[in-house]
């Protein structure tokens, strides 16, 4: 309900636990926008959070209502007739008014709420002048609790008054617009202010003042023009009151509406409310209405940009070329696997694992990798992987950015483009951290163990032939040899054993070249996991700690301005 018109459901009324609760919720938006939001409407919402701890804290149940006006609109003049008593200076001279004067009805103390307002010239209206105010045989009205304002000009030609007008103004519960004839239309009153406090319809009274001056039908017209005027600035439905300090006209219905206002006891929530919701509705427009979703799974094209910037390719391909090298050392002919040990070792090259690695139970752990080695010795990434990781974040700081204010499609850009060293060193040690460890193959116990039959059989087959060799060159008597069919055992075992064993060989190469794409798959799975998680970690999830911020944000300006 309004706090000036009974009966008339404006704005619905509000409690101060609830006006906290939208104090609350401004405070954690304007935390979770921070930088996001512009800096001149975080510092105004700041204040607005202030003034509201600060006069919610106040004692008493009083009702500030300020008489502001332009020079000569005839304010303090209204003000003596208000009070019934000439309390503020009223002269030709122009300014007259330079500092706030009050006038406070009942007898509870005001004088925490004054201080607070920084008004030093007070005068208490006594009981006998509360219910009449100042009008012979005039409509009782009880104004205990009222504290009345009579400030200096708004538009004075003193900078100090316009400024001391402004800053009262800013903390009162009512504001009651004092104009002339002449200067209804002024663009100081409807453009600075009216239409700045278009929200504050409930607390707002749009004076006529001097109205004696008029015919009734020019007094009419000015009504009517000056109500639409307000209109235009966003104060819809406002009711110009005429009054006249001199003929007293109009002031009975003024302090009614005062009285009305001193009754309901809640106009100092209502322009507190009114306040939050107008600095919310501003700081609204710094967030969007929504927020872009970003998918649950990293984006491909970046785990491709970023595997390719990590060395992913050359680790898979050296953890091929090893596969490759170990199986031949140890499938191969036993006569020849010598030559494998002369060949470097991929996996040491690149300080990423050792030989042994392979083996379940010699194998090292990722943390002693890591303490060990600290880093490997990948070669950094090539420009073209570079620009590849760059426009891949930028496509995924783009697309969680789409439809953001431009602050905070900045921030998501930036949070998606990590800085270059720190990305870089979180990728090497994915890698480093990556077990490259895997069980050897069973088959190549199987076929060492086959190459090493073989190799004694041959072994055999020739110390047998050369027994018969040496037997021969010293003439002894023959041995009966054995032998299937025209071919003698020691030459069926010797040769046998050496082309078995080289047919043998070149099947587990064969199979080797298999084995080790096939690993090289393994691996690559286990190091994509890795860089996705590095990207889970380093973009995505700061890119959603920013569309989380804007969405407390937003949530908080809408709690805010319920």
């Amino acid at each position: 309900m309004s706090p000036l018109v009974m009966g008339r459901t404006k704005v619905k009324g509000i409690t101060v636990e609830e006006l906290r609760d939208r104090s609350t919720a401004l405070t954690s938006a304007l935390e979770s926008g921070g930088k996001q939001l512009d800096p001149a409407r975080v510092q105004d919402a700041s204040a607005v959070v202030d003034k509201v701890a600060e006069r919610t804290s106040k004692t008493g149940n009083h009702t500030v209502v300020a008489l502001a006006g332009a020079t000569g609109s005839g304010k303090s003049s209204l003000f003596n007739a208000l009070v019934g008593d000439q309390v503020a200076v009223v002269g030709a001279r122009r300014p007259t008014t330079a500092h706030p004067v009050a006038a406070v009805w009942g007898e509870e103390d005001a004088g925490e709420l004054l201080d607070w307002l920084s008004v030093r010239q007070r005068h208490h209206v006594p009981p006998s002048a509360t219910g009449s105010l100042g009008l012979p045989g005039g409509q009782a009205w009880n104004l205990d609790g009222l504290v009345l304002l009579d400030l200096p000009d708004f538009d004075s030609r003193v900078e100090s008054h316009r400024v001391e007008s402004e800053r009262v103004l800013e903390l009162v519960d009512v504001f009651v617009w004092v104009t002339d004839p002449q200067k209804y239309a002024d663009a100081r009153l409807h453009d600075d202010f009216l239409k700045v406090l278009s929200m504050h319809g409930a607390v707002t009274v749009v004076v006529l003042n001097q109205a004696d001056r008029l015919t009734p039908d020019a007094l009419s017209q000015v009504r009517g023009d000056l109500a639409r005027l307000a209109e235009a600035d966003g104060i819809g439905g406002v009711q110009v009151i005429a009054t006249s300090a001199t003929t007293r006209a109009g002031v009975e219905e003024l302090g009614m509406r005062l009285a009305t206002a001193v009754a309901a006891q809640n106009a100092a929530t209502a322009r507190l409310a009114a306040d939050i919701r107008a600095t919310a509705g501003r700081l609204r427009t710094d967030v969007a209405d929504s927020e872009p979703s970003v998918a649950e799974q990293v984006d491909a094209e970046l785990v491709d940009a970023l595997s390719r910037a990590a060395g992913i390719p050359t680790v898979v391909a050296a953890v091929e070329r090893d596969y490759r090298n170990q199986a031949w050392s140890r499938t191969g002919w036993p006569f020849t696997r010598w030559v494998q040990g002369l060949r470097p070792d991929p996996m040491k090259r690149l300080r990423l694992n050792t030989r042994d690695a392979v083996e379940e139970k010699l194998a090292v752990t990722a943390g002693d990798v890591r303490s060990v080695l600290g880093r490997s010795s990948l070669p950094p990434p090539t420009p073209a992987a570079r620009a590849s990781v760059d426009l891949a974040t930028r496509r995924v700081g783009d697309r969680a950015g789409q439809g953001l204010p431009a602050r905070w499609a900045e921030a998501v850009s930036d949070a998606a483009t990590p800085p270059g060293p720190e990305l870089a060193d979180a990728l090497d040690q994915a890698v480093v951290g990556t077990s490259l460890r895997a069980r050897a193959p069973m088959w190549w116990r199987a076929f060492g163990l086959a190459q090493l039959v073989l190799a004694l059989i041959a072994v055999l087959g020739l110390g047998w032939l050369v027994v018969l060799v040496v037997l021969g060159w010293l003439a002894l008597p023959d041995v009966d040899t054995p032998s299937l069919g025209p071919v003698p055992w020691p030459l069926l075992m010797f040769a046998g054993g050496v082309v078995l064993g080289v047919a043998l060989a070149a099947l587990a190469r064969y199979l080797a070249v298999i084995g080790a794409r096939r690993r090289g798959q393994q691996i690559r799975a286990r190091l994509l996991e890795a860089v996705s998680g590095v990207a889970a970690e380093r973009i995505v999830a700061p890119v959603r700690a920013v569309l989380a911020r804007h969405r407390a944000a937003r949530e908080g300006l809408e709690r805010a301005a319920a």
